[in-house]
């Protein structure tokens, strides 16, 4: 059997977790040798297409009078189709299960009637299982999807828990989680870039998302009012998204406007991470809070929400503190209690950065090629 493979990967490209993993994971495995070809709408976030072995194929959406709707799965299964055939790829790695899995067990399905066959790992991310799996219209495509996939892997043990309890899933799930490229935040705080944001005697808070209602940024903003009210502070918050524009108005209603900087989406929020005090996330529900665990690579205590994977994650009274979802009068006392006390603030620090690293890519990219490999040789013995 060949060491080196040719891996489709099908994720969304946005700014947010599911597509940061996608796309540092495909990266990796070009650096191993593998040949990766990204399958998407658009170019993933942070793919840098400057790799011999790294190609982006584009899903495009012809606009026919015929449809009221975009049939992007069925563009989608078109696509990996043609990809598969004419890359002649090894298997395929896809992230959520609709509508990439379904799409990709259909396209299993016509491939077959060429004499191809293409297994399918398909990664659970949470908001297939979270949010589409509550709509029943929905449920027998996921289970679907799921019991097709030839392996199916959870970021967390919270979401593979979830999946079996809300699904019929015949088929075995692995607890594969959320990784971090730990180069990428081998980077030094940079007292100038801070200077920027916040006074010397200043703590400086921070919140990234996709400012989506799951997210919480009114919380955000409640946390750091009364935070502010104990302790000189800032709060900076990054990405972009629906809730943006109310939560820009909820802190010009609330006077916080010189105390609150709107940053938008960036490629590099380690940049951010690194030089801020406390991160806060108070999400209802994270199926792992990969920026989280972003965060603690930065050195960055977090303050967050204990439902759904992220206490897995950030270690209640050693990484940072856990709160139940909307208490934000526990998430801000919990948040000063950090900031005035130095020495315990530097514990923490200290303990997320240590925690972090069991979490690193060197750990979770064999998982992840041992999976492939294996796939490869059933094939290859059928």
């Amino acid at each position: 059997m060949q060491d080196n493979l040719r891996i489709g990967i099908v994720c969304y490209p946005t700014y947010g977790g599911s597509g940061v993993i996608a796309t540092e994971l495909g990266i990796a495995l070009a650096n191993l040798g593998h040949q990766v070809h990204f399958i998407s709408y658009d170019k993933p976030f942070r793919l840098d297409l400057l790799s011999a072995k790294i190609f982006y194929h584009e899903v495009t959406i012809p606009d026919y009078p015929l449809f009221e709707y975009t049939p992007y799965e069925l563009n989608l299964t078109s696509k990996l189709v043609d990809v598969a055939i004419n890359e002649k790829l090894d298997l395929l790695h896809v992230h959520y299960a609709i509508p990439h899995a379904s799409a990709a067990v259909n396209a299993k399905k016509i491939l077959e009637t060429y004499g191809i066959d293409l297994p399918i790992v398909t990664t659970l991310h949470g908001t297939d299982i979270t949010l589409l799996g509550k709509d029943k219209s929905f449920k027998p495509v996921i289970e679907y999807a799921i019991n097709m996939s030839d392996v199916v892997t959870a970021v967390s043990e919270s979401l593979r828990s979830e999946t079996l309890e809300h699904f019929n899933v015949k088929n075995h799930i692995v607890t594969i989680p959320n990784f971090i490229d730990l180069s990428l935040y081998d980077i030094k705080k940079n007292n100038l870039h801070r200077s920027n944001y916040a006074k010397i005697d200043e703590v400086l808070i921070t919140h990234v998302s996709n400012f989506r209602k799951v997210k919480r940024v009114y919380d955000v903003i409640e946390i750091f009012e009364k935070v502010s009210k104990v302790i000189s502070a800032k709060l900076l918050m990054v990405g972009d998204g629906p809730e943006r524009l109310a939560a820009e108005q909820l802190c010009r209603a609330k006077g916080l406007t010189n105390k609150v900087k709107f940053l938008g989406k960036l490629r590099d929020v380690e940049k951010v991470l690194i030089i801020s005090d406390v991160f806060v996330l108070p999400s209802s529900t994270e199926s792992f809070g990969l920026v989280a665990l972003e965060a603690m690579a930065c050195a960055t205590p977090v303050i967050s929400t204990n439902s759904g994977g992220i206490s897995e994650v950030n270690i209640d009274g050693k990484t940072g503190f856990l709160s139940d979802v909307g208490d934000v009068s526990k998430m801000a006392n919990d948040t000063v209690k950090l900031l005035e006390d130095k020495n315990l603030l530097d514990k923490f620090k200290h303990n997320a950065l240590v925690h972090s690293k069991s979490y690193s890519l060197h750990n979770i990219l064999p998982q992840y090629n041992r999976i492939y490999k294996e796939l490869c040789q059933l094939k290859k013995n059928k």
